[in-house]
């Protein structure tokens, strides 16, 4: 009966759920921008109190970009792409090693930027309950993400991230049968996605759908001459 319960559990958290989650993603981010563009901003507090800004700030962010962009390639990348110059273990460790330089900077960035949230006078006045609460996931997310690390060291073969490669591919790629790889999945693998899920979920209600506005624009556009008025 509890296995019954457990497979049926995985699969909805792990075979259905991405699929809700990607229609919220992209539905709910389309549906912000076109009756929402006022509230389309980061809502920066800085005005506000810059004390240790600038440093968190640059923290966080340089560390989540670097994190994100190496699930991506990492996670969706297929095996047979690398397999002939780089073995799963190496490429497992390259993984423990940026992505443990980055999930660092993002903690303590995050961490810095949560503790002048809530403890800060002027900020929390000015914070919505989903401000604090994204930010809270997010650094909850990277302390996540630092402790599987720990568990990843214990089993350097890299077959658990060949495990987890797999079912992200079958999910992006409409494979099938992606729960079935997450059957034998430690639980802090789990949750780990699970959490990244649910961030993915709320991200067209927060402040995170500034990132798509970002400003590539400024690469290309036509040198700016600004004079003194006379």
């Amino acid at each position: 009966m509890y296995d019954a319960i457990a497979q049926y559990v995985t699969h909805l958290i792990y075979g259905y759920y991405p699929y809700l989650v990607g229609t919220v993603f992209l539905v709910g981010s389309l549906v912000r921008f076109d009756h929402g563009q006022y509230t389309w901003k980061t809502g920066s507090s800085q005005m506000l109190s810059s004390k240790h800004m600038r440093l968190a700030s640059n923290l966080f962010h340089i560390g989540i970009i670097a994190i994100f962009f190496g699930h991506l390639v990492g996670m969706l990348t297929p095996h047979w792409v690398y397999e002939p110059f780089l073995h799963a273990g190496t490429k497992q460790l390259i993984a423990i090693v940026v992505g443990g330089i980055a999930g660092a900077m993002c903690l303590v960035g995050g961490a810095m930027l949560l503790h002048r949230r809530l403890f800060n006078p002027r900020v929390r006045q000015t914070s919505s309950l989903m401000d604090t609460l994204i930010l809270g996931l997010l650094v909850t997310q990277a302390g996540l993400g630092m402790v599987t690390i720990l568990f990843s060291l214990g089993h350097m073969d890299g077959e658990m991230m060949l495990t987890l490669s797999s079912w992200a591919q079958s999910i992006v790629f409409f494979s099938g049968g992606a729960a079935d790889y997450m059957q034998e999945v430690s639980w802090i693998y789990k949750l780990h996605i699970f959490l990244g899920l649910t961030i993915i979920l709320l991200f067209p209600f927060s402040r995170l759908v500034h990132v798509w506005s970002v400003p590539l624009g400024y690469i290309t556009r036509r040198y700016q001459l600004v004079r003194r008025r006379a």
